[in-house]
């Protein structure tokens, strides 16, 4: 046996990875002849039972660190939710910021709350969105919906600025 390892990787029958399993549930399926094949550098674990007075042998079973069960698969990749990270975000969005739609290296943009933190949003993928840093600040603690009503509108008139044409008359910010 590995002495790294002792959990099994279970694979449905296209390879999809579907859990991680004990050695001992690995063997009920090697036993129960639920595996259709198997992949690794040799048997993880080799697990000796009884003799068998018929054959006047004892039964073993070779335990492999990844099984292929027959079947249809258990887990749908299509509901699993992959973890957050900043750089899955930016790649998902095209390094490209939601509000002003210009692109930037991978370096420059920043996670943007749709509804911000401090009104409860969550760091999840459908409340965040990539945002260059300029955006991120002229939203601020406010949703989509009171930024655009306030400043961020596209095409903000020149009626809706002030005497020096680059602050907003609603709330004094930079538009």
């Amino acid at each position: 046996m590995h002495p790294h390892h002792s959990h099994v990787l279970q694979l449905d029958i296209q390879g999809t990875p579907q859990a991680w399993i004990s050695l001992e549930h690995a063997a009920l399926h090697v036993a129960t002849g639920s595996v259709a094949w198997v992949d690794g550098d040799g048997p993880l674990a080799t697990l000796r039972g009884g003799f068998n007075v018929a054959r006047g042998q004892q039964s073993v079973i070779d335990v492999h660190p990844i099984i292929a069960l027959h079947g249809a698969s258990k887990v749908n990749l299509f509901d699993v939710v992959p973890a957050f990270s900043k750089g899955k975000l930016f790649r998902r969005d095209r390094l490209t910021c939601a509000y002003c739609g210009q692109r930037f290296s991978e370096r420059e943009p920043q996670c943007e709350h749709i509804v911000p933190e401090s009104r409860g949003g969550r760091w999840t993928w459908m409340n965040l969105v990539t945002a260059c840093g300029v955006c991120n600040g002229r939203k601020a603690d406010r949703t989509p919906e009171e930024a655009v009503r306030c400043c961020l509108s596209v095409g903000l008139s020149h009626q809706d600025r002030g005497p020096s044409r680059d602050r907003c008359r609603r709330c004094s910010c930079r538009a």
